[in-house]
Order: structure tokens, then sequence, then C-alpha cells
């Protein structure tokens, strides 16, 4: 599929019985759909158990969105982790480890309800 799918409903998610619309790669289509069930629901289905530093990154990710109308690149993740957490736990590394699939810029905004980062691969 081209980018001309790419807001097409490819399949739902099934959250408190509601069926939430998500592109192929489970991004969502409609943004006001994203909720913290919707969250638990995505990351179970990706087989990640969120913990409260997932839910910090998720939030750090909706409130940048929401200032900036972007999402945040990993540079200003980095550094905004670095400042909470220390060096190694707000590395690039350690954030990519908490989200295997695809670091925190592809499964942390699929969770965080914000679109795929324009260029990524």
């Amino acid at each position: 599929m081209g980018d001309a799918y790419r807001d097409t409903a490819s399949r739902e998610i099934q959250v408190n019985g509601r069926g939430i619309p998500v592109d192929s790669e489970g991004y969502l289509i409609n943004l006001d759909d994203w909720s913290e069930e919707f969250a638990r629901t995505l990351a179970q289905e990706e087989g990640l158990a969120l913990t409260d530093e997932h839910w910090q990154v998720i939030r750090f990710i909706r409130d940048y969105h929401h200032d900036h109308r972007v999402q945040p690149q990993v540079r200003a993740m980095i550094v905004h982790f670095t400042g909470k957490w220390g060096a190694q736990k707000g590395s690039n590394h350690y954030l990519h480890e908490i989200f295997p699939r695809g670091g925190p810029q592809k499964q942390g905004n699929r969770l965080a309800g914000i679109r795929r980062t324009k260029g990524e691969h």
C-alpha cells in the first residue's frame, strides 16, 4: 500500500467494546479516539507491558504534540529524559530498549495516539 492509503483504516482495535480504526501499522486514523485504555490495549497487542517510564514518554509525546503540533524528534526526547532520568536511562539506546518495536518515535507515537513521523521508514 502506498501513502494514498495511509489514512484508510485497515483494521480495528477493540477498546471497551468499541472498534477503534487504525492503519496497517496500528496508528490511529482519528487522533481523537486516543485514550489510556487504547494505549494499554495496543501495547498488550504489541507484547509490551507499560511501566511508569513508558507512560512518562507517552505523556511527553502527547504534550509535545499538543504544544507544537508536530511529533517530538528523538533528540528532544533524549534531552528531556536525560534531565529526568540521567544519562544512561535518557539515552537513545534505552528509549529504544523500552520501545522495542520501532523506538519512541514509532512505537511511542503509536501508543501516544500520534501519527507516524513524516520521513520515518
